[in-house]
């Protein structure tokens, strides 16, 4: 995977110094630009592109807010600020995450890892996977092949993974992250660090459940924010 491209918007010298360091020891990430006001980082994004937008919200003549009103662009957004109460009007404008000040590199590194998970189901699997309609595991003595359209969801059982499929359920010696290797990106969502769902299979998300055929499957708060963008960038594409 090439890096992610950023740029931070933060009118605090200190805080963009945090970010730069941080992103620094990302190796995923890649550092384009530093940008004191909401204005210069408009300027920037009207001649070029970039992955990920390091964004604060209260900075003066034009706030963070309004600067994410204005932008036409695809980048993913994380919000950084010392005013919680904003998180919610934040979300509102499809953020990707929301990080309160002062946060600490474990925190960040957080919100980094979940904006790589969304553009890899976004953008690099239409290009760099091939699709595959099938996967061979092995299942007790035997090697099973699995139509991908069949499979509902899998769940993660210690150093096993049960696969459901419409007709049959597969109990198979590998890891979660394994399977997850095995799969097009942009076919499967993780929901939970135990639960992978065929996005095909979704019936219906109520709460904090993912409705598959008669089951329901928790989402995690680690992942829920990334599974409603993912979900509203396909409802859009309808």
């Amino acid at each position: 995977m090439k890096k992610l491209s950023c740029i931070i918007v933060d009118d605090e010298p200190v805080a963009r110094k945090i970010l730069h360091e941080f992103v620094e020891k990302v190796p995923f990430m890649e550092l384009q630009g530093k940008f004191e006001s909401a204005m210069k980082a408009e300027i920037f994004l009207k001649n070029n592109e970039t992955d990920v937008i390091f964004l604060d919200i209260q900075m003066p003549k034009v706030s963070g807010l309004e600067l994410l009103q204005k932008l036409n662009v695809e980048s993913l957004v994380i919000l950084t600020t010392a005013f919680p109460q904003y998180a919610l009007e934040g979300y509102e404008l499809d953020i990707i995450d929301y990080l309160l000040k002062p946060f600490a590199f474990n925190r960040f590194l957080k919100a980094v890892q979940k904006a790589k998970d969304y553009y890899q189901m976004k953008y690099m699997s239409a290009g760099m996977l091939q699709q595959q309609s099938y996967i061979f595991i092995k299942s007790e003595k035997r090697i099973e092949k699995i139509e991908l359209n069949d499979i509902l969801y899998a769940e993660s059982v210690g150093n096993y993974v049960s696969i459901y499929t419409e007709n049959k359920k597969l109990l198979a010696y590998l890891t979660m992250k394994s399977l997850e290797s095995q799969l097009p990106l942009n076919g499967f969502i993780k929901i939970h660090q135990s639960y992978l769902v065929n996005c095909a299979k979704i019936d219906a998300i109520e709460g904090n459940e993912i409705k598959v055929g008669s089951k329901s499957l928790p989402i995690s708060r680690n992942y829920r924010d990334l599974v409603m963008k993912i979900v509203n960038q396909r409802l859009l594409k309808r």
